[in-house]
C-alpha cells in the first residue's frame, strides 16, 4: 500500500509514506543522502554534492528535502578543479527545470550590423567611443575623486605643520611595488571599503555574470576582495570565472570558429558595458581588455588592430543592449552579490527576475 499526503503551507509540498519495511528502507536512503548532500555542499566539494544529487534523483522524487537545496550546489563550484564538473552541476540543474534561462541566448541571434563604427556605437548607445574605454588611475569618477582627497589630505597635513613630503617618496615606490608586483591588489583592496566603488565593482561583475548565464556559460563563481582574486590569478581586482566548453574544445585543436570566439568576447565586454549603461561611462575592465587582446593575437590569421577594434565595438554592442534588455535581471544581481549573497543566490535571484518580467 502507498499513500501520498499534501500538507498545505508547510514549506515542503509532499510527503510520501511507504508501508513496509521497503518503504523504510527508502525513506531511510534518502534520509542518507540528503545528510550526505549538505555534508558536501558545506565542505565545498562538487563531485560529492552533484554524486549525491544524482544519487537522490535516481531513488526517486526528492519528497525529503526542499528544492532550495538543490540550488546550493552551484555553492562548491569556485572549489572545484575540474570545470567540467561545473558544467555537470549547470546541465543538472537546467534538466531539473531550475534555470530556465540559463543558455537562453546562445545561438547569438542578436540585431544589428556586424560592422560596428565609433558613430554606430554612439547612435545606439548615445555614448562617445571614449566612454566605453577603461580608465587610467586619475583621469575620471572613481578614480579622480579619491586622487582629489588625497592631495587635499596631504595639503591639510602641511597646513598643520606636519611634513610628510620626505615619505612621499617612499609612498609612491611601495605603490609602483604594488602595481608591478601584485596588479594594483593592495591599492584595489582598500578602494573596495569605499562604498560607491564597491557598487561599481558589482555593476560590473554582475554584468559579466549576467550575460555568461544567458550565454550559457557555467559560472564557476565570483571573486570581490582583491587580494582573494590575485590569489586566484586575477590580478588587481575582482573577477567573475566562467567556463566556455565549446572554447576549450576547440582550442585544444587549435581551431576557434566565430560564434564561439563571438560569445567569449561577449562576456568579456560584458562588464565594461554595465558599467556604461548604469553610470554612462566605464572605468574597469582593463584586464577584460588585455585578454580579447591575447586571444585575437592567438586566431589563424591573428586579428589585424582594425579586426580587434570593430571586434571590441561589436561586442560591447550586443552586450550592452542584451544587458539592457534584461535590466531587472542585472539589477537583482547587482543587489545579491552586493549584500554578500552565494552565487546560488545570485542566479535565483536573476531567474526570479526575469520570470517576474514575462
Amino acid at each position: 500500500m502507498r499513500m501520498k499526503a499534501i500538507v498545505p503551507n508547510s514549506g515542503i509540498t509532499h510527503l510520501t509514506f511507504f508501508s513496509g519495511r521497503q518503504g523504510v528502507r527508502h525513506r531511510h536512503l534518502k534520509i542518507r543522502v540528503l545528510r550526505e548532500y549538505e555534508e558536501a555542499v558545506k565542505e565545498k566539494d562538487l563531485s560529492r554534492a552533484l554524486r549525491y544529487l544524482r544519487e537522490d534523483s535516481s531513488i526517486g522524487k526528492s519528497d525529503l528535502s526542499p528544492i532550495d537545496r538543490e540550488w546550493q550546489v552551484l555553492d562548491t563550484c569556485l572549489n572545484a578543479d575540474d570545470l567540467r564538473l561545473v558544467g555537470s552541476a549547470y546541465a543538472f540543474l537546467k534538466d531539473k527545470g531550475l534555470l530556465p534561462n540559463f543558455a537562453r541566448y546562445n545561438a547569438i541571434v542578436l540585431e544589428g550590423p556586424r560592422d560596428v563604427t565609433p558613430t554606430v556605437l554612439k547612435y545606439s548607445t548615445g555614448l562617445d567611443v571614449t566612454k566605453l574605454s577603461p580608465k587610467k588611475w586619475g583621469l575620471s569618477g572613481t578614480s579622480s575623486f579619491l586622487l582629489a582627497t588625497s592631495f587635499a589630505g596631504v595639503t591639510f597635513l602641511l597646513n598643520q605643520g606636519i611634513d610628510i613630503r620626505p615619505n612621499i617618496a617612499a609612498v609612491l615606490g611601495l605603490a609602483m611595488l604594488d602595481a608591478i608586483l601584485l596588479g594594483g591588489s593592495c591599492l584595489a583592496q582598500i578602494s573596495s571599503f569605499w562604498p560607491p566603488y564597491k557598487r561599481r565593482i558589482c555593476v560590473h561583475e554582475a554584468g559579466h555574470l549576467l550575460v555568461a548565464y544567458l550565454m550559457g556559460c557555467p559560472i564557476r563563481g565570483v571573486i570581490l576582495d582583491p587580494i582573494v582574486a590575485m590569489q586566484m590569478g586575477i590580478q588587481g581586482q575582482a573577477g567573475t570565472q566562467f567556463w566556455d566548453e565549446k572554447l576549450e574544445n576547440e582550442l585544444a585543436v587549435g581551431q576557434l570558429s566565430g560564434t564561439t570566439f563571438d560569445r567569449y568576447c561577449m562576456v568579456l565586454f560584458a562588464g565594461i558595458a554595465a558599467e556604461a549603461l548604469i553610470y554612462g561611462e566605464a572605468e574597469g575592465g582593463e584586464n577584460d581588455e588585455n585578454l580579447f587582446r591575447s586571444i585575437s593575437i592567438l586566431l589563424e590569421p591573428p586579428l589585424s588592430m582594425a579586426q580587434m577594434s570593430n571586434q571590441a565595438r561589436w561586442s560591447l554592442l550586443q552586450s550592452y543592449n542584451l544587458l539592457k534588455w534584461h535590466k531587472h535581471a542585472h539589477r537583482a544581481a547587482v543587489k545579491a552579490i552586493e549584500n554578500g549573497c552565494s552565487l546560488s543566490m545570485v542566479i535565483k535571484k536573476i531567474e526570479e527576475a526575469m520570470s517576474l518580467k514575462k
